[in-house]
């Protein structure tokens, strides 16, 4: 029902800014809470930042303060600017569109390709 296709990733040296994009197509957009998550070589995936179908925002600890994310509901996207960029921002990082399905009675949840954010000197 939703397809997600990040975009903006490539290789920025520490201290760096980068600005990823999150296009959403083919359902209601404004009704997802959406995130950011990030994947490291040999690592789980985590969390990076949220902004809720509400417009409420939250983040990592490991990037509060570095990282912003904001939505878009007119365009369906979803953005996540980061700045200060330190090597170990070094990630796979995907977009992740959430909600609650009542009818279904469960939690539903895409993933876009993910997009590479490496930063290295």
């Amino acid at each position: 029902q939703v397809q997600l296709v990040e975009s903006g990733g490539g290789l920025v040296q520490p201290g760096g800014s980068l600005r990823l994009s999150c296009a959403a197509s083919g359902t209601i957009f404004s009704a997802y809470d959406m995130g950011w998550y990030r994947q490291a070589p040999g690592q789980q995936r985590e969390f990076v930042a949220q902004v809720t179908s509400g417009g409420s925002t939250n983040y990592a600890d490991s990037v509060k303060g570095r990282f912003t994310i904001s939505r878009d509901n007119a365009k369906n996207t979803v953005d996540l600017q980061m700045n200060s960029l330190k090597p170990e921002d070094t990630a796979v990082y995907s977009c992740n569109a959430h909600r609650y399905s009542a009818d279904r009675g469960a939690a539903l949840d895409y993933w876009g390709q993910g997009t590479q954010v490496t930063v290295s000197s």
